[in-house]
């Protein structure tokens, strides 16, 4: 149904065979995987009309998806989603010092975080699919071998859940999310912008940055400004807004603070709905917040089957704790112990509006 061939993602890389898995539920709609960084290569859902297209942007071949011009795109993100500012911490008294690959900062882990590493693959059932990786000591700077497993699952529902588990064998931090940039138009050449998308997010708060984007350490309201998605807007609306955190970030790329009852619960984070098309998407997290990031760097490079991705014609939604959280105390914390379990849960789940 995606048009994608399991051959053309075939290959070794460091000794490991990378592949593509299809998840089919029964409507008979597609998500496909390859296990070169859990990179999410298709998504396949009907609109109004129930024309089926791709609603995320990926690489229809394996060679393409290691050489991405954006090297994050659609991938799983660790050790540590986001910013850590100048890829430094304190951890149990020891400086560590991380990759420095955004600016004066780390991000997403370092350059062979775990979005270019070829996970162990399981496809469990039709409809789901394990991977495993583990991040040995030391890795891009980070202290503690660390057991990550990741599902994959495609229910009858349209719901994509990523169900997160990981272990570590020594005092760690850990922040794991999934980057998927969403084009609910369908992938085309070009991709339309999502300006006209129409989007909700749950949160009352978010984090402001400076011009490294990295947070201030201040919690503010997003009321009267142009972070305020309480009710439904289009995303365009105040994207260009002469606001100095909308500059910082060269658009939206900064992180909602997640209302919640309680810590860890599964709740509503984020919703968008195409206008044209019809299609919706709800995002659910187990997460204290968010990254909205509207693909402010894009250059129109090529993705699947000839189709473009123009600046700004996707839309990410990373369910994570937050940006450099491991330099601020009051944040949420990030460290994960022997004997303890990270775990977290996180749901696209796709509709229409007819």
């Amino acid at each position: 149904m995606c048009g994608l061939r399991r051959k053309d993602f075939r290959t070794t890389v460091n000794g490991k065979q990378t592949d593509l898995y299809i998840l089919r539920n029964s409507h008979g709609y597609e998500v496909a995987v390859t296990n070169y960084g859990g990179a999410i290569v298709a998504i396949m859902v009907p609109d109004k009309d129930g024309q089926l297209a791709n609603v995320i942007q990926g690489h229809d071949n394996i060679d393409d998806v290691i050489n991405s011009p954006e090297p994050y795109l659609s991938t799983l993100i660790g050790r540590y989603g986001n910013r850590i500012a100048a890829g430094r911490f304190t951890l149990g008294g020891k400086e560590y010092s991380l990759s420095i690959n955004n600016g004066p900062n780390s991000l997403h882990g370092g350059p062979t975080g775990y979005h270019a590493q070829v996970w162990d693959a399981i496809q469990m059932s039709e409809q789901s699919l394990a991977l495993s990786l583990l991040d040995p000591y030391g890795h891009e700077g980070f202290s503690g071998e660390v057991r990550i497993n990741v599902e994959y699952t495609w229910t009858d529902d349209n719901e994509l859940k990523i169900d997160y588990l990981a272990q570590t064998n020594k005092k760690t931090i850990i922040n794991l999310t999934h980057h998927a940039f969403f084009s609910l138009t369908g992938i085309a050449n070009p991709t339309p912008t999502i300006d006209d998308l129409q989007c909700e997010v749950n949160a009352d708060f978010y984090c402001p940055i400076d011009e490294t984007s990295i947070p201030t350490g201040e919690i503010l309201k997003v009321e009267n400004t142009p972070f305020d998605f309480r009710t439904m807007k289009a995303v365009g609306q105040d994207i260009n807004a002469d606001n100095e955190q909308i500059k910082n970030g060269a658009g939206y790329d900064h992180c909602w603070v997640l209302n919640k009852k309680e810590v860890g619960e599964l709740s509503f984070a984020a919703r968008i709905i195409e206008p044209k098309s019809g299609r919706t998407m709800e995002c659910w997290t187990t997460e204290p917040g968010v990254q909205v990031y509207t693909d402010n760097w894009a250059s129109g490079y090529t993705i699947q089957n000839g189709c473009t991705a123009p600046r700004r014609s996707a839309i990410c939604f990373e369910a994570q704790h937050f940006p450099d959280s491991p330099n601020r105390a009051f944040f949420p914390p990030v460290v994960l112990n022997p004997g303890e379990h990270y775990r977290q849960t996180t749901i696209y789940k796709f509709g229409v509006n007819k």
